[in-house]
C-alpha cells in the first residue's frame, strides 16, 4: 500500500494502522479483523451500530461490507442465537473507507452487532475472522495461519476463528478461542 505525500508516493509499512481506530479503549459496537487483500493479511476495524427503529419498516445499511450479506446474518443471528434486532436500525462500517467483499467479515460484523445491541464492548486486544453459513456454523477462511500472525504482531492477545482454521501451534503470546457454531462466537462477549 502506498500513500500520496508531498513528495510523491511513499510505502505505507503498517497498513493495518490506517484501518484500526487507535483509540485503545474498548467501545462497544467495535471488532477488529484480519481480513485478505491479496496475499496480505490486514486488520480493520468494523463497527456497528444498533438502535431502535422509528419507522415501520428497521434500517439496515452497510458501508464497505456486503448489503444483502448484513440481512442474511442477521436472520442467521436471529434464527441461531435467538437474538432478534427486528425492530431496530442497523449500521455497519468498515472503518477507513476500505472495501470488504470477503465472507470471512461475517463473525466480526456479527460480534459488532451483539456488541452494540447489548452494549457491551468486547474483550482487549481481540481480533475475529470466520465465515458464518446460513445453518449457524462458523466456516474456515483461506490464509487462517498468516490472519493470526498479522494480528499478533500487531499486538493482539485473542484471536476467535473458525474450529477449522486453528493449527497444532499459535502464535506465541496469542489465545485462540476456535468455535463451530455462532452461539459458540457469542460467549466471547458474555465472558468479556
Amino acid at each position: 500500500m502506498f500513500a500520496m505525500t508531498e513528495k510523491g508516493l511513499r510505502e505505507v509499512s503498517n497498513p493495518s494502522a490506517l484501518f484500526l481506530s487507535g483509540s485503545g479503549a474498548r467501545i462497544p459496537g467495535s471488532c477488529v479483523m484480519v481480513t485478505q487483500e491479496g496475499t496480505r493479511p490486514l486488520l480493520v476495524e468494523i463497527q456497528a451500530l444498533v438502535d431502535d427503529a422509528r419507522g415501520a419498516n428497521p434500517r439496515r445499511l452497510s458501508v464497505g461490507l456486503e448489503q444483502n450479506r448484513l440481512a442474511m446474518l442477521l436472520a442467521v443471528l436471529h434464527r441461531h442465537a435467538g437474538i432478534a434486532a427486528f425492530d431496530q436500525d442497523v449500521f455497519v462500517n468498515a472503518v477507513g473507507g476500505v472495501r470488504i467483499s470477503e465472507p470471512g467479515a461475517d463473525l466480526p460484523v456479527l460480534l459488532a452487532i451483539v456488541s452494540s445491541l447489548r452494549n457491551r464492548a468486547l474483550p482487549d486486544k481481540v481480533v475475529a475472522f470466520g465465515e458464518v453459513g446460513l445453518t449457524g456454523e462458523v466456516r474456515p477462511v483461506q490464509r487462517g495461519q498468516e490472519r493470526l500472525r498479522e494480528a499478533a504482531k500487531l499486538g493482539f492477545e485473542r484471536a476467535v476463528i473458525p474450529k477449522a482454521n486453528r493449527s497444532r501451534q499459535a502464535p506465541q503470546g496469542m489465545e485462540v478461542i476456535a468455535v463451530e457454531r455462532v452461539e459458540d462466537a457469542l460467549r466471547v462477549l458474555r465472558e468479556g
